[in-house]
């Protein structure tokens, strides 16, 4: 009895299996001809090129899942199936701190890797990163020398040795340069008239200036600290026109030219830029007839001056972002306040770049660097370079306590020696011309990098053994190739052995699916009885009644299938990372992730890669925005509880690390003081489980780090004494027993008082008769019996 009621059930799956439905499967199913186009169909397909396979009667498709073809008789040996494969060729370890040359630091894990990727298919791998102690650092000073920073530059003469001893505590080996910069040499940039201004631009205010230049590399990296000193000292200051300077210029020239800069390859590069100004960018030159784009190479003369100032154009921000990270440079904006938010802006565009605000006189330089850099180091972004777009990657980080994050390739909060990891998932989405391709993954701002070696299994070896007009397709009439015959123009069948003049009309009743329908479903011809599709402008049709193309499926947007998928009979197969009919829903949760690490900020739903907020009030693109939500007091309130006391919701549910992403400072007393530190913090308090009170400060910075101050103690009621209360309790009953005695002997008191008083107020109205004493009765001598009858 049992076994006749599952029998229904077995039978219902296997019919619904994806590898066999109702005697068919995705690889049957597409109607393909070629070993490569098999290939192409799904991962799970494999062609059998036998030459006798399927000849006979037994109907049985070449492209088929590989335990089908073995089952069916083909010979393992005439089976194309080649296999997704992943080699690690290079691993070394980590090091444990720069020394040595460039090539016994190791920072990322692996280093060298080969995948072999068939259409459709996926591999995943692992790597890691590591930041090592005492890493050497190329330090070089882009410093702008209009008239406008001629304090900044006296400033500087005296920082040289301070910013050498700050920035060795994080580095035994460090280089310092330094470079200048102006605008470019032509009018409307530089003063022109009269002549001598040419020479001394400053000759108009009475002042004496260097001639106008537009970038000068002045010192090479050098461990010589007062070498820097010295070339500073010899510096003056030049006067251009117009308010932008070209700084962009110089960056370009200080990021390629690195033989005359002195990049070392082993060392972090730091190319500090300091300005109080605006700066051109490209297409501005086109103001002094100057068209020609900006090159990206070299250009300094023997004197280590920028000569094509006036003959090409400013940078792009993409042509500098390609070159920075070709370099490895780390760019620091360090500005002045008003043009702060300008260069905010460029570093979001411009990867690699963090932005300080400088004093009027760059006092503050040596910490702004030193806290730039020590950014710098707390967080791994990974960067590509020449994936190729028939390649979807996708990552997952594992930063601080292996948490993981999907859809992040990027870890903040670091510290020297913590390692991290990202996991790689590469999917082939379709062939390209060549067989293989190299493509790399490294850290921004690295020299360490993986080298990735992708070969596209997309062909089959059997190929090579093709024969054109092979006398197997009928005396010639095709090209032999993987146990099929490719057949010439005009000729049909498994042998080419039909040709198109002998049509016979009979043959059309093997060419219609059902009665009434038209002939090969109006797309092709029946010659032979069998249907011969018709060419097609948009795509390929194909299908025993050339029912199947690759173009009549759903379009979004007037894409079909969003240009995220391949239309294969009339349904969308979205590439990876997309779903839907219509292969318009991304799958990606990263753009839903908010800055503190939430998905939707925990406001909404990450729907098709886009939050749909669900908390009432609450806006944005990751529905950051909630003027009627909690305030950051009590958000952050749980981030204390987690990260200080190790309690509270964020440690039951093991969120901790991945929401509260701040940096926890522990006081012993709060200070708000309105300056450059604390003037954006918010001091906040709350009543623990233990109905203390916790005070604390939150404060953002302006790039978006929060830290929170904890003052060390929390305020506790103290619990009652127990000597004391009794002592307490006891006087207090003495002292209502003591009133209540003087309060009885005064109302006792007041009694007797008005007694007396009334007493003697009595006696003094009484009138007495001296004569007769009222008191007194006479004696009585007469008696009467009562019971005297008489007798």
């Amino acid at each position: 009895m049992g076994t006749f009621l599952h029998r229904p059930v077995i039978l219902f799956l296997f019919l619904l299996s994806p590898s066999n439905v109702l005697g068919s499967n995705i690889c049957t199913s597409q109607g393909v001809t070629t070993c490569r186009q098999c290939l192409a169909v799904d991962p799970r397909c494999a062609w059998c090129y036998q030459e006798e396979y399927g000849i006979g009667g037994s109907g049985a498709s070449r492209c088929d899942l590989k335990e089908n073809l073995l089952g069916g008789g083909c010979s393992p040996a005439a089976v194309e199936f080649p296999s997704s494969t992943l080699i690690i060729y290079k691993n070394a370890p980590f090091s444990s701190k720069a020394s040595g040359t460039a090539d016994d630091v190791t920072q990322i894990r692996p280093q060298k890797i080969g995948i072999t990727l068939r259409p459709g298919d996926s591999q995943r791998f692992t790597v890691s990163v590591k930041q090592v102690e005492d890493y050497p650092v190329d330090l070089y000073y882009l410093m702008d020398l209009s008239f406008s920073m001629k304090d900044d530059l006296a400033r500087l003469r005296i920082l040289g040795n301070e910013l050498a001893i700050t920035m060795g505590r994080t580095t035994s080996n460090l280089r310092m340069g330094f470079g200048a910069f102006v605008d470019k040499t032509a009018s409307p940039y530089m003063y022109t008239y009269p002549p001598a201004a040419v020479k001394n631009p400053c000759d108009g205010i009475h002042e004496t200036c260097q001639a106008q230049f537009g970038f000068k590399h002045v010192l090479t990296l050098t461990e010589k600290v007062a070498r820097f000193t010295e070339e500073v000292v010899k510096q003056k200051v030049s006067r251009n026109r117009d308010a932008p300077e070209g700084g962009f210029d110089a960056v370009m020239q200080a990021v390629v030219c690195k033989d005359r800069i002195g990049w070392r390859p082993d060392a972090s590069h730091l190319l500090v830029y300091t300005t109080d100004a605006t700066t051109h960018i490209a297409l501005d030159g086109r103001v002094a007839g100057i068209v020609q784009p900006n090159d990206g190479e070299c250009h300094l003369d023997n004197e280590n001056v920028y000569n094509k100032s006036t003959v090409l154009d400013y940078p792009s921000l993409g042509l500098m972002t390609e070159k920075m990270s070709e370099n490895n440079i780390n760019l620091i904006f360090a500005v002045t306040k008003h043009v702060v938010p300008l260069y905010k802006d460029y570093s979001q565009l411009i990867a690699g770049t963090t932005v300080g605000e400088l004093s009027d006189d760059s006092g503050n330089v040596v910490n702004l660097i030193v806290d730039a850099y020590a950014k710098i180091r707390s967080k791994v972004e990974l960067e590509l370079l020449g994936v190729p777009e028939e390649l979807n990657l996708s990552f997952n980080a594992s930063c601080l306590n292996g948490e993981v994050i999907p859809g992040l390739k990027s870890c903040t909060g670091l510290k020297i020696g913590d390692t991290v990891s990202f996991t790689v998932d590469v999917q082939l989405r379709s062939c390209p011309k060549e067989k293989s391709r190299t493509f790399t993954i490294k850290p921004r701002g690295f020299k360490d990098s993986l080298e990735v070696t992708v070969d596209f299994a997309c062909g089959c070896d059997c190929e090579a053994n093709a024969v054109a007009d092979s006398s197997v397709c009928s005396n010639g009439n095709g090209t032999y190739e993987c146990g099929v015959c490719q057949c010439h123009q005009g000729r049909l069948g498994p042998r080419c052995e039909c040709s198109v003049e002998d049509y016979s009309p009979s043959d059309d009743v093997n060419c219609i699916p059902k009665p009434g329908n038209p002939i090969c479903s109006g797309r092709g011809n029946c010659l032979c009885g069998q249907c011969s599709c018709h060419a097609n402008e948009f795509g390929q049709v194909w299908g025993k009644y050339c029912e199947c193309d690759n173009f009549n499926c759903l379009h979004f947007k007037g894409a079909l299938c969003s240009d995220h998928g391949k239309c294969s009979c009339g349904l969308c197969q979205c590439d990876a990372g997309w779903k839907g009919k219509n292969c318009n829903c991304s799958t990606r949760i990263d753009t839903c992730m908010s800055s503190i690490g939430l998905l939707c900020s925990g406001r909404g739903n990450c729907q098709c890669g886009v939050c749909q907020c669900t908390q009432p009030g609450a806006y944005g693109d990751t529905c950051d925005k909630c003027p009627t939500c909690p305030d950051s007091c009590t958000i952050k309130k749980e981030c204390v509880e987690c990260q200080h006391f190790e309690r509270g919701q964020y440690t039951e549910d093991n969120s901790c690390n991945i929401i509260c992403k701040n940096e926890i400072e522990v006081v012993d007393e709060l200070v708000f003081h309105d300056n450059d530190r604390n003037k954006n913090a918010v001091n906040c308090s709350y009543k623990d489980e233990d109905d203390c009170v916790e005070h604390f400060q939150y404060y953002e910075d302006e790039n978006g780090k929060s830290i929170l101050y904890v003052v060390k103690e929390p305020e506790c009621p103290q619990g009652p004494d127990i000597l004391v209360v009794l002592l307490a309790v006891a006087g207090a009953i003495l002292l209502l027993g003591l009133i209540g005695l003087l309060i009885w002997k005064l109302l006792v008191s007041i009694h007797d008082r008005r007694d007396f008083a009334r007493f003697e107020e009595e006696r003094a109205k009484a009138k007495w008769d001296t004569a007769n004493n009222p008191l007194y009765k006479g004696a009585t001598s007469t008696f009467t019996n009562v019971a005297y009858r008489g007798n």
